[in-house]
């Protein structure tokens, strides 16, 4: 009898596939830097989980437990890294992330330079080691790389005007999947902080939206609340955040604290 094959190491892959195919998907992101909260959103339901480096309490020694805690389950594990450099978008692929979503480009040349760093050559220049989990721990021959090229997603975020601006340059790219408004930053610099109401950023998030349909890329988006998410999909959005494992805790608290209180008179 042959030996049990092994369970599929990260990537997975499902997740590049069913968001190319323009299937909606919902997701959150893990902030505390705790791999229980990272477990919990993963037996929760969501279809992904963004391990968060730019804001979130972990560090990057962090992330293997996290995603070993949510891809124990059938949430894909993504990293969001806390900057666009060739050496923080390899070190969260060989770790094992699923996919990466990465902030604060705006420029097609940006944007070409860190996909370059996300995919083994000849598809870009990711360095090579078969050692790490992210080519499976050596299970992964030199052969099989371009495959785990296929697999890997790149969510890359909108938070400028002149990101949103270039969005159609960037969705036309390979290997941008998903173009994400970051909804906090990019009313900012639009000088219209928290006013997701206004016409004008209204206007910017329907830009991306079309940007995205023309070239068959995912149009992505945090919400605060799930009620948010019909409009949200009716609006051409199909990557959908919806708050943290942090936000979840504060207002999960917060409530039965009120509640608590006012039963106490």
């Amino acid at each position: 009898m042959p030996p049990p094959q092994p369970a599929p190491l990260p990537p997975r892959g499902e997740l590049r596939r069913r968001v190319l195919a323009g299937e909606p998907t919902i997701g959150a992101f893990v902030q505390l830097g705790s791999v229980v909260a990272a477990e919990l959103l993963g037996r929760a339901g969501f279809d992904w989980a963004i391990v968060d480096l730019e804001h979130g309490m972990g560090a990057e020694g962090d992330v293997h437990g996290q995603l070993l805690a949510l891809q124990g389950t059938t949430t894909a594990g993504l990293v969001r890294v806390p900057s666009a450099e060739r050496l923080r978008v390899g070190r969260g692929l060989d770790l094992g992330a699923e996919g990466l979503m990465i902030p604060r480009l705006e420029t097609a040349a940006e944007v070409v330079d860190a996909v370059s760093w996300m995919r083994y050559p000849p598809a870009g220049i990711r360095g090579i080691a078969l050692s790490t989990r992210g080519a499976g721990f050596g299970e992964v021959g030199h052969g099989d790389l371009a495959a785990i090229n296929g697999r890997v997603l790149g969510v890359f975020q909108v938070e400028s005007p002149l990101a949103v601006a270039n969005a159609p340059a960037l969705a036309a790219l390979d290997g941008v999947d998903v173009l994400f408004v970051g909804p906090t930053d990019l009313s900012h610099a639009m000088g219209i902080p928290g006013r997701w109401d206004a016409p004008e950023f209204s206007a910017a998030l329907d830009a991306v939206v079309a940007a995205c349909r023309r070239h068959g890329k995912a149009a992505g988006l945090l919400l605060r609340e799930a009620s948010e998410v019909p409009v949200t999909l009716a609006r051409g959005i199909t990557f959908i955040g919806i708050g943290s494992d942090f936000g979840y805790l504060s207002g999960g608290a917060r409530r039965a604290a009120a509640e608590a209180r006012d039963a106490l008179g």
